[in-house]
Order: structure tokens, then C-alpha cells, then sequence
């Protein structure tokens, strides 16, 4: 599966660490089977809500159908309607409501802050021919099982869907390094309990300090708008937060565990080139070689 197109200005932002931080609200583009796959739903589905006009029609590229940010933001939010016991009908009214500029538009802005993806990562499948093949033939049928407790590898049929590729790369590499994938995933697995902690804290920051003051019901419509742009503002600040932290402790625990070897490895080196060698006896020599 390709991976999904994205603007120049994306790739420029990225590849200038001292920019501005940037916009979460990036473009990024997928095929209607990406589309389906991100917003868990299927083709099918996608379709049948866009024939509904519940979705807006994807952008024509000659004969390819090209789907944005926009179509998954939708799409999430129709399935949250869905859960939530509103039909199909129903929700066209409120999306019609939403676009003649009712005060629906600042709330479904929320939740789009809210509900788009704070990755841009769009999950893909692979076989068990494909898995073996990436990590170099060593890939133990056994890790599937610790894999999809922790949804990194989730069965589709006959085939793995992982939401995150990079991390399914990340894993090959380190695999074919040596390091065994299982032990890699009780990392992964120690990781996630701290992080989801971690991210618990900071949303019942938000929702303290931001929501709380309007109650239980919805903050004021001239509210929701600027509730909606300082989700927008939190996602990249807390991103950076966590890379810098996780850089934090890898420094610290890199130089704790491999500080100590590197040290001794240089220490021997130094002390092997500080020893004088031997004077050699000249007479002895001359007495060799006649002999």
C-alpha cells in the first residue's frame, strides 16, 4: 500500500527543526481503501455515506479519487453519532444544520479537534509472508500472540493490520540487530501503561481547567470555537513535550548502561598505547642468525 501523499509545506515544516511548530492540521491524503481502513470502517460504508451526502465527494485526479483530512474527520464523527444511537437520517440533519452556519458548526469544530487523528500515520497490512521477509527471516510465529494483545499486529482474515508501520519497521530493524521482538514488546508494553497515565493526566488538565467551568453541558457557542483552536494549539506542544522527555531518559539511560563500558573499552585502548615496548638485545639477534 503507498503511503499516504502529503503537501510540500508538510515535508518543508518537518524538515526544518527550528520552524514554527507545526500545524497538526497538516494535509494528508489517502485512497478510499486508506480512507476505510483509518476510520475503521469499510468501502462500503464510505460510499454508501458519501452517495447520502453525509461525506463530500473526494477530489477527482483524472480517474483517481483522492480523500483528506476532512473525509476521516467526518467519518469519525458519524461513527460517534452512530455509537451514541443516532441514525443515518438524523445525522444528515444535524450535518445539514452544521453547513447553513448554525451554532452546530462550532461544536462539530471540537470535535474534529478532538477526534482527528494526532498521528499521520495510516495503518497497513501486511502477511505472514511479508512480516518474515521484513525481519530478515527471523520472525518468530509466537510474537503474534504478545503483537496483538497489544494491537500492534491486529488479525484481519489472513492478514495483520498494524496501526503504526513505523513501529512494525522500528521492530525489524532492532530483530535483525539481535535483540529477540518479545522482549522489545514487554518494553513497548511497560511503555504504554506509563504513557497512557501520562495522558490521562494531561486531558483531565484540560477538561479542569478549560471544561469544567461550563459544567456538564456545552460551553457556550462563542466558546466552543476557541476551546476547539486550543485543542488544535495542545497537539504539537504536547508531542514535543513527550519526545523531549523520551530523549530525556534515553540520554540518561544510555549513558548509565553503556557509559560505564565505553569508558572501559577506552581505558584499555589508552593503556595499551602508553606500554613502551621492549629493548631488544642486538648481540642475541647477530647470534640467531648465525646460527
Amino acid at each position: 500500500m503507498a503511503s499516504p501523499r502529503k503537501s510540500k509545506a508538510s515535508v518543508k515544516a518537518r524538515a526544518e527543526p527550528d520552524a514554527a511548530v507545526e500545524d497538526p492540521r497538516r494535509s494528508i491524503e489517502f485512497s478510499i481503501e486508506e480512507l476505510a481502513r483509518t476510520a475503521r470502517t469499510s468501502v462500503r460504508n464510505v460510499r454508501a455515506y458519501q452517495d447520502r451526502g453525509l461525506i463530500p465527494p473526494p477530489e477527482r485526479r483524472g480517474r483517481i479519487a483522492v480523500y483528506g483530512e476532512a473525509h476521516l474527520s467526518r467519518l469519525r464523527i458519524i461513527g460517534q453519532l452512530l455509537a451514541r444511537g443516532f441514525t443515518l437520517s438524523s445525522i444528515g440533519e444535524l450535518l445539514e444544520a452544521w453547513e447553513r452556519g448554525s451554532d452546530l458548526a462550532g461544536v462539530f469544530g471540537l470535535e474534529s479537534a478532538v477526534s482527528s487523528p494526532w498521528t499521520d500515520e495510516v495503518p497497513k497490512q501486511f502477511s505472514l509472508t511479508e512480516l518474515v521477509k521484513m525481519f530478515g527471516g527471523s520472525f518468530d510465529v509466537r510474537w503474534l500472540v504478545k503483537a496483538s494483545d497489544l494491537k500492534i499486529l491486529v488479525p484481519e482474515g489472513a492478514r495483520f493490520r498494524a496501526p503504526s508501520p513505523r513501529m512494525i519497521q522500528a521492530g525489524a530493524e532492532l530483530v535483525k540487530a539481535g535483540i529477540p521482538l518479545d522482549e522489545m514488546l514487554d518494553v513497548v508494553s511497560h511503555l504504554r501503561a506509563n504513557v497512557e497515565l501520562a495522558s490521562e493526566r494531561m486531558v483531565q488538565l484540560v477538561e479542569k481547567y478549560l471544561f469544567d467551568r461550563y459544567g456538564k453541558g456545552l460551553p457556550p457557542s462563542e466558546e466552543v470555537a476557541r476551546l476547539g483552536d486550543i485543542i488544535w494549539r495542545l497537539r504539537p506542544l504536547v508531542e514535543m513535550a513527550v519526545l523531549s522527555e523520551v530523549a530525556r531518559a534515553m540520554e540518561i539511560a544510555a549513558t548509565a548502561h553503556m557509559g560505564d563500558r565505553l569508558a572501559a573499552v577506552l581505558d584499555q585502548l589508552s593503556q595499551r598505547s602508553t606500554v613502551k615496548p621492549e629493548k631488544v638485545d642486538a648481540s642475541r639477534v647477530r647470534g640467531r642468525k648465525k646460527a
